[in-house]
């Protein structure tokens, strides 16, 4: 039922224009997908959870350049990576510099909070997304368990960037990242992560 409902998603966004897919050619097993950053892996605990969200907390949307190297991995498998409501439209060309295959970006225009949301739990529960990356306004912590449980269904990755302020905020969601710039990059620091306890910090350079 859940392929059949992102199946129904596709074809509709497709014919209202809302969904752009990339262009160009063509997963893995266990608990974590490794970051591509080995200092991030260690304060992970060993990389991105799988069937589990991850919620970036951040000004201004933060925290992208951590997901490039899971992204240009994942792309050279046969699931999409899709893309719910981004503020801007995804830089293909940087995107194809930093290896990522634009042919299985899924891209889902978001219309209003209500739909954005139920397009994420569909992808999420769905086998057909590796990774389902979000910027939803608001969410109270029900949402949130939502999304949880489909992304554990699904087996893929959810990704949730969403304003500093909500750091305050209960959340179901498995990982919990601060994400703030520094000097070499990107500071981030462990709100909550499943299988161990927060607290743990590190830079990431992206240089």
């Amino acid at each position: 039922m859940a392929g059949e409902a992102v199946d129904k998603l596709i074809a509709q966004g497709i014919a209202q224009g809302v969904l752009w897919r990339g262009r160009g050619q063509r997963q893995q097993a266990g608990r974590v997908e490794p970051t591509g950053w080995p200092v991030l892996d260690e304060c992970l605990g060993g990389g991105w959870p799988r069937g589990a969200v991850c919620e970036l907390l951040s000004h201004g949307h933060k925290g992208l350049s951590l997901l490039l190297p899971l992204l240009a991995r994942l792309s050279r498998g046969d699931r999409w990576l899709a893309w719910v409501g981004p503020p801007y439209l995804p830089f293909a060309p940087a995107l194809a510099a930093a290896g990522v295959e634009l042919q299985h970006i899924l891209l889902v225009a978001e219309e209003d909070a209500a739909q954005c949301l139920w397009a994420v739990e569909q992808l999420l529960r769905s086998s057909s997304c590796a990774v389902v990356l979000a910027w939803p306004a608001q969410m109270q912590p029900a949402q949130v368990r939502r999304l949880q449980l489909a992304a554990e269904q699904g087996g893929g990755i959810g990704v949730l960037f969403r304003p500093l302020r909500a750091t305050g905020q209960a959340s179901p969601a498995a990982l919990r990242l601060r994400v703030m710039p520094s000097p070499i990059g990107l500071d981030v620091a462990v709100q909550k992560r499943r299988g161990g306890w927060g607290g743990q910090q590190c830079s990431v350079p992206l240089g």
